[in-house]
């Protein structure tokens, strides 16, 4: 009886529910073939940013995404590495602290025995160097390159060029999703480090 009343409501609740408007079939049009719009979900925007958005806009926001997830797989990889016990040899500062012996995670820049803070400063100052002078393309004032998230800028290759097409959009659409997935996990461990407790793979946090 509680399953009819509530599957009645659901009826009822959706009866009412807003028609689609025709700016998200406009942007559903414009951008369902972009790579990253693919099964199960297709073209995914919940939060309606690229509503009445032209292709500068999307491009920008591709871009954003790219960088992010690329950031996101780097930091994932540096969690479950330092947390398995392996770190850079050798001593971090002139004082001969080693890096293996300050913490993991974000304790090692915002706890109590956190690396020096010129350390961080070097850190934040490497960060800069590269969002200024590195990781940059045609969405964000460089040089228009092949595709947005190409930050090769004709200096590096590793091949790239000899793929086909084909093999091109699979290499890149297996970034965006390994990006994307990066970005849910290594939310999931600072959420889990402030926490507590252990996670499977990385270990006690």
């Amino acid at each position: 009886m509680k399953s009819v009343i509530f599957a009645a409501a659901v009826a009822s609740a959706a009866a009412f529910a807003p028609a689609q408007t025709g700016k998200a079939t406009t942007a559903l049009n414009a951008f369902e073939n972009e790579l990253g719009a693919q099964p199960p979900l297709g073209f995914y925007d919940p939060f309606g940013m690229l509503d009445n958005a032209d292709q500068e806009r999307f491009d920008r926001l591709r871009y954003v995404e790219i960088k992010h997830g690329r950031i996101a797989q780097l930091a994932f990889l540096g969690q479950i590495t330092t947390r398995a016990g392996y770190h850079l040899p050798g001593p971090i500062d002139s004082a001969g602290d080693l890096f293996s012996s300050y913490p993991n995670g974000f304790a090692a820049i915002g706890g109590p025995d956190s690396i020096p803070g010129a350390g961080t400063g070097q850190i934040l100052f490497f960060i800069g160097a590269l969002e200024l002078f590195v990781m940059k393309d045609s969405a964000n004032g460089a040089a228009p390159g092949e595709f947005v998230g190409d930050f090769r800028n004709g200096y590096i290759d590793f091949g790239w060029d000899k793929f086909d097409e084909e093999t091109k959009l699979k290499k890149r659409a297996v970034e965006l999703n390994n990006g994307r997935a990066a970005m849910m996990g290594i939310l999931g461990l600072m959420v889990h480090e402030q926490l507590g407790g252990s996670v499977p793979i990385v270990g006690e946090l």
